[in-house]
């Protein structure tokens, strides 16, 4: 997520759960650089709500930012979907695969397998409102289960989970359809610290907001692509974020079980996406941050490079790391430094 400041890296796609305070944005609002609202359950920051007053909704508020800001948030992902809306103002947004900017009346869908960020790399001038929801998925290839609290109907439901699951679009211009049912969430959000939370308003805003967000889809005639929601997808997201969490103590078993597989339907996915076996493809994704280090990091020794990358042994990594690149990571230290 990125306006409300607790960050919940892919627990199931092979980034660990953790959760940030977002001290930057914090620090911002209690200097007074911007105004910040949020009602929250769990770790985010905000007005705290019971346990049984809308439960699954994570966070709803808004920032108003006057003045560039001098942070950023950083790569994150989602425990739940994430719709943010730009009142006014410029602001930076990217996905793994692309930077954007948003315009007043952009609105952004992040579902929680997609990391993304805000701030390029500052937050500017902006008024950003948001809610992050949590549907009972981790993985693309999951069935989602909404808040009971919702009145929409099963129909709806379905159609907008697959609205939402079967395209990964991150950024939608929408203009003002959206900014009603936001305005009552930040309207909601900054009065419940001041007096009792209004979970009706709440509800029946965050509602109003679902179904407007399925409207303004379903009359864009979106294309919807199944392969999005498939197995091959899961894994194919699990091996992309797994160069960034290599030295893990990972199994085959382990890895099959982060994507809900059972361990020769993981491996055959592995081997048609990487032309590699799951063990294969995570000693070369080792080797690979092993090199990293060793070219970025001159004055680490090889034997802290070598358990800091997930080898068992000095030795097993220097069999390992020959395999792949021909000679010994010390023969590999001295040509990078030579080059």
């Amino acid at each position: 997520m990125h306006p409300a400041p607790a960050r919940f890296h892919g627990a199931s796609l092979g980034e660990d759960c953790q959760a940030d305070t977002c001290q930057p944005l914090l620090k911002a609002a209690g200097a007074g650089r911007l105004q910040f609202a949020a009602v929250v359950h769990g770790a985010y920051p905000g007005v705290a709500l019971p346990a049984t007053v809308l439960p699954r909704l994570c966070s709803a508020g808004a920032w108003n930012a006057h003045d560039e800001q001098d942070w950023g948030l950083d790569w994150h992902h989602n425990e739940g979907i994430e719709f943010t809306y730009l009142f006014s103002g410029r602001l930076g947004f990217a996905v793994e695969g692309g930077n954007h900017q948003m315009r007043p009346g952009c609105l952004t869908i992040t579902r929680p397998w997609q990391r993304h960020r805000v701030g390029l790399p500052r937050v500017g001038a902006s008024h950003l409102a948001w809610l992050i929801l949590d549907v009972g998925v981790r993985r693309p290839n999951q069935a989602w289960r909404w808040p009971e609290w919702l009145v929409l109907t099963r129909g709806e439901r379905g159609r907008l989970a697959a609205l939402l699951g079967k395209n990964e679009q991150p950024l939608w211009k929408t203009g003002a359809g959206p900014a009603g049912a936001f305005r009552r969430i930040e309207e909601i959000a900054r009065t419940a610290a001041a007096r009792r939370f209004d979970r009706t308003r709440m509800a029946l805003a965050v509602n109003e907001l679902l179904l407007v967000i399925l409207e303004t889809l379903e009359g864009m005639k979106i294309p919807l692509d199944d392969s999005l929601t498939s197995n091959e997808r899961c894994v194919e997201l699990f091996l992309s974020a797994l160069p960034r969490r290599a030295g893990e103590e990972w199994t085959v078993d382990s890895m099959a079980a982060r994507c809900g597989l059972k361990r020769s339907r993981f491996t055959t996915y592995c081997q048609q996406l990487t032309n590699r076996p799951p063990a294969q493809y995570l000693s070369y994704c080792r080797v690979k941050a092993a090199a990293r280090l060793l070219r970025e990091r001159p004055g680490l020794p090889v034997t802290e490079i070598a358990y800091a990358c997930g080898f068992s042994s000095s030795q097993h990594f220097a069999t390992v790391f020959r395999e792949f690149n021909g000679m010994s990571p010390t023969q590999w230290r001295e040509k990078a430094r030579a080059d």
